[in-house]
């Protein structure tokens, strides 16, 4: 089974290296071209004039644009927004899903992998980030997932299949990783460090075993599978494996299995190869390979795809810039000083000063014969190579969609309008690398939907963020209570609810824009201008002013400057107020009689208290003075009985 993998593998990364040569060697120039100094000369050209020593100067235009491009992502962030679909999701189940996604970027610093493929996408075409498990503490054995940034795009290797701009239909992928044979040792006890024997590999001049280092490789495969899902008896519908983790809650809600059937799906493998050993074999618990492209440029062209960035087609213009530059430099350090004419024999007379007369400054200089010495004027500097280095500098901006405007350099434009204009035409320019960022972050957020139910599939209290960043704590799959609310926010009561994350479909979107604290940053600035504009609303516009500050205290300044304004400011009308104000003291009133009815009905029940223990009192005497008179009588009767029974005679 071994040797089957292994062969597998050994051809589907053949056909991945063979279909993507091309780019990365693009790519690898590209990246070279635009960072690492010395690499904008064509190797001859420069090995040649260093020969004869001239000048091979190099000013590197490209890294502006690239900036502006990238640095205009940081600024507006994609952001990943969950939506309810059907019946079976719960709108507030989706703003966990966002708060957990919000905890997940910003524990796993991923704004980092979003920036890093963003900046290799606009400089070669092509980059990378990925998706990830890891344990949530030292001692625990629950698992997060993590965002992280790929730091070498050309560690990984596609499907060339593919024909999805975010990875979605990969069915096969690999990401290369280099190892010292003590690390490898380490990891992998006893495994023989065995170079793999392909030729696509070493075509890219990085064997499996290259000295002291090992190459070992993820080799992800996804195959199509099938899933059961179940049908509970309110209706909702959730897959076999999330109802196995979660039986225990399901059976406190008193809900069961009244329907089954399975689905099409997908199955993940993750496994890590050295040269002829499968090390690990990981099932992974999503629909997806994990890893996602951010695509810069691309076509298909002859059943192939191809990307570049904004560096491949500036770099004629580039080196055109740095010849020019050079030759300008070569023509005034070339060129002779100015030097003096004169007769035969008019510098024989302090011949050492005149000799020295182009190096330095010297006070006074005699010269012999009538005719003085002239100085020959400067040629100045060659304007021709100034005017070539400046069209190459103005096809760099051509090509790249930068212009002096969208840099913040001053131009022709006078009004903010014909500014912002000018900065709008360079960022919609460029605006296909932030979009397809876009792109890829939604499938980013679309693996990390089908995951999430998966990895937190058990009962956990979760910490989630705020659109504003500010931490929470919520618990999933376990019954909890939550408060109601009336019409007027006021808590009302307390209620039972399940947050079930793995039950009913949710969607998602990415929106692009400023974060929170620069919309709060820009809403200030806006209302501070508007106040300045219009100065009589300043009044009713300080609280909120101090709301959208960013600095300790502001909102407690808002609270304040919001009791100062009048009812009508406040959002409240003045005779809906009336009516609360009215249907309060009512209120009162009706508390106060209704305690005086008590008071009312307290004093009733004591008389007739009072009046029943003086009826049960009578009752009694009557039945005692009935029974003393019964006792007389028969005393009586006893005595008239004792008379008649007497007998004298005895």
């Amino acid at each position: 089974m071994t040797d089957e993998i292994i062969k597998a593998a050994q051809e589907a990364f053949e056909a991945a290296a063979e279909a993507e040569a091309d780019n990365r060697r693009e790519a690898q120039d590209d990246i070279r071209f635009a960072f690492l100094d010395g690499h904008q000369w064509p190797e001859a050209i420069r090995r040649d004039r260093e020969a004869n020593g001239l000048p091979c100067h190099e000013v590197n235009r490209l890294q502006t644009p690239i900036k502006q491009v990238v640095n205009d992502g940081r600024l507006n962030k994609p952001s990943i927004v969950v939506h309810p679909v059907d019946s079976g999701s719960d709108p507030e189940t989706a703003q966990i899903f966002n708060g957990l996604i919000r905890h997940i970027e910003q524990s796993s610093n991923a704004e980092v992998a979003y920036d890093t493929a963003l900046e290799f996408a606009v400089t070669a075409g092509l980059g990378y980030l990925r998706v990830n498990t890891r344990y949530s503490g030292k001692k625990s054995f629950d698992q997060d997932l993590v965002i992280e940034r790929v730091a070498d795009p050309f560690s990984i290797y596609g499907d060339p299949e593919s024909t999805a701009c975010d990875s979605s239909d990969w069915n096969v992928a690999f990401v290369t990783d280099s190892l010292t044979k003590a690390a490898f040792e380490t990891k992998y006890g006893g495994a023989d460090p065995i170079d793999w024997k392909t030729g696509g590999w070493r075509e890219c001049k990085s064997p499996w075993l290259d000295g002291d280092r090992v190459m070992v490789a993820e080799y992800w495969t996804r195959e199509e599978a099938t899933e059961t899902i179940l049908m509970l008896s309110d209706g909702q519908v959730v897959e076999a494996d999330i109802y196995s983790a979660q039986k225990e809650m399901f059976d406190a809600l008193g809900l069961t299995v009244v329907g089954e059937r399975d689905v099409p799906s997908h199955k993940v493998t993750q496994r890590i190869l050295s040269g002829a050993d499968v090390l690990e074999t990981r099932a992974w618990g999503g629909s997806y390979i994990p890893i996602i492209p951010c695509f810069g440029e691309e076509r298909w062209i002859d059943g192939r795809r191809h990307y570049k960035g904004i560096v491949r087609s500036a770099k004629d213009s580039q080196r055109m810039l740095n010849y020019w530059r050079s030759k300008s430099t070569e023509a005034v350090a070339m060129a002779p000083l100015t030097p003096f004419i004169g007769p035969v024999g008019a510098f024989v007379t302090d011949a050492a000063k005149w000799a020295t007369a182009n190096r330095s400054s010297h006070a006074y200089i005699e010269y012999d014969g009538d005719t003085p010495p002239q100085r020959q004027p400067y040629a100045g500097v060659p304007a021709g190579a100034l005017q070539e280095a400046l069209n190459a500098t103005d096809d760099i901006k051509s090509i790249t969609g930068i212009y002096d405007a969208s840099l913040g350099a001053r131009s022709n434009e006078t009004s903010g309008k014909a500014i912002q204009a000018r900065q709008r035409e360079g960022d919609v320019s460029t605006f296909n690398y932030i979009d397809n960022l876009s792109r890829a972050i939604r499938h980013t957020g679309r693996i990390l939907l089908d995951l999430i139910p998966k990895v937190y599939g058990q009962p956990r209290i979760l910490r989630i963020l705020g659109p504003d960043g500010k931490p929470g704590m919520v618990p999933i799959n376990q019954p909890t209570t939550v408060p109601v609310l009336d019409a007027d926010g006021q808590k009302a009561g307390m209620i039972e609810k399940i947050y079930d994350i793995g039950a009913g479909e949710y969607d998602l979107v990415v929106k692009s824009g400023p974060s929170f604290s620069t919309q709060r940053e820009e809403a200030a600035t806006q209302m501070i201008e508007m106040m300045r504009a219009n100065p009589s609303i300043a009044p009713i516009m300080g609280d909120l002013i101090a709301q959208n500050m960013d600095w300790p205290g502001a909102d407690e300044i808002a609270r304040r400057l919001k009791s100062m304004l009048p009812p009508q400011a406040q959002g409240q009308n003045p005779e809906i107020e009336q009516a609360k104000a009215a249907l309060q003291k009512m209120a009162a009133q009706l508390q106060q009689m209704q305690a005086e009815n008590a008071a009312l009905q307290a004093d009733k029940a004591l008389e007739a208290e009072k009046l029943r223990i003086e009826q049960f009192k009578a009752e009694t005497d009557r039945i005692e003075a009935e029974a003393r008179i019964r006792q007389d009588q028969l005393q009586t009767s006893a005595q008239i009985a004792g008379l008649t029974s007497f007998d004298p005679g005895r």
